[in-house]
């Protein structure tokens, strides 16, 4: 059973209605962790990782809906809504005014990182150490 406050210590639902209530009132560094997007190839090879979280200024390509195969830079990412919006995908009102479209980060796919923050520096740096391959580890016995 659910408690009517969010916990982290929830374990996971089948039902649709729990899952969205913890999307909905996580705290916002929990939030953030829900903006994960997937890395494209060559980047996966290059860091080791299959996933980071989206940031301003990040190279991204659409997956999923009407405008998959469109490319762009993050030019806002909402963590309370959850979503990412791209510089040049815009969507037009009933007014007629445009407006950025608002997309969901499981959609996309990351092309090229920003790496002005430290953090990130930090990750292209332990990349570079390891030259980005994992070690497979050999088994015993044989």
């Amino acid at each position: 059973m659910m408690k009517s406050e969010w916990s982290n210590k929830w374990k996971a639902s089948a039902q649709p209605r729990k899952q969205k209530k913890y999307v909905h009132n996580a705290p916002l560094h929990v939030k953030r962790k829900f903006l994960s997007v997937n890395l494209s190839k060559p980047l996966r090879e290059r860091f080791g990782k299959r996933s980071m979280v989206v940031r301003k200024g990040d190279d991204v390509i659409v997956l999923r809906g009407s405008l998959r195969g469109k490319t762009g830079t993050v030019e806002k990412v909402s963590i309370a809504s959850g979503k990412v919006y791209i510089e040049g995908v815009k969507m037009k009102k009933v007014d007629g005014s445009e407006i950025s479209k608002p997309f969901t980060a499981s959609n996309l796919q990351l092309t090229k990182l920003s790496l002005e923050d430290k953090r990130r520096q930090n990750i292209v740096e332990r990349a570079g150490d390891s030259s980005g391959k994992t070690v497979k580890k050999e088994k015993k016995g044989d």
